[in-house]
């Protein structure tokens, strides 16, 4: 089993597809953001889809579309709730490398807007720092790294994660 993606895990706002673009092309690979295969599979926005199917039918439309995703040589900037789909993990832990961009509940909510508008997939009444709580074990589970994002620039972690992978090679 080919092991030589790079799947990128982590809160919306992380900065996993900004830090999935430049890395792929630091590396020369391909990029895969999980949020388009979704949307392209579906044909309607994030935010359209959990309106339709709710948060859990949401989260059965991204395993899918996860469990879709077989590439080589790819960078993927998964959507922050992909650790809910334990098949779809366990599918990109056996094709790559997971990474947990970590940052705190504070940068996130810094960075983020419109949390519905982005697509965040939200239970009724629960709000930002619920589900950074929620997920935040989800993430240390299914990461092989965690590159701790707080102070570094997007060139930083490109930086750190392909030195990492490089000396993995």
């Amino acid at each position: 089993m080919n092991r030589d993606n790079i799947v990128l895990i982590g809160m919306p706002g992380a900065g996993k597809s900004t830090v999935g673009v430049v890395l792929a092309k630091k590396l020369g690979y391909a990029f895969v953001d999980a949020d388009l295969v979704i949307q392209e599979r579906e044909g309607r926005l994030l935010h359209e889809i959990i309106a339709e199917r709710g948060v859990e039918g949401f989260r059965t439309v991204e395993e899918e579309a996860n469990l879709s995703i077989d590439t080589e040589r790819a960078v993927i900037a998964t959507g922050g709730s992909a650790v809910y789909g334990d098949r779809a993990m366990e599918h990109f832990g056996r094709r790559g490398l997971v990474v947990y961009l970590r940052l705190s509940c504070g940068a996130i909510a810094d960075r983020l807007g419109d949390l519905h508008e982005r697509g965040v997939a939200l239970r009724d009444g629960q709000g930002l720092a619920q589900l950074y709580d929620e997920r935040v074990p989800l993430y240390e589970k299914y990461a092989d790294l965690t590159v701790d994002c707080e102070r570094l620039s997007i060139r930083e972690i490109v930086e750190q994660i392909a030195d990492i992978v490089k000396n993995r090679a």
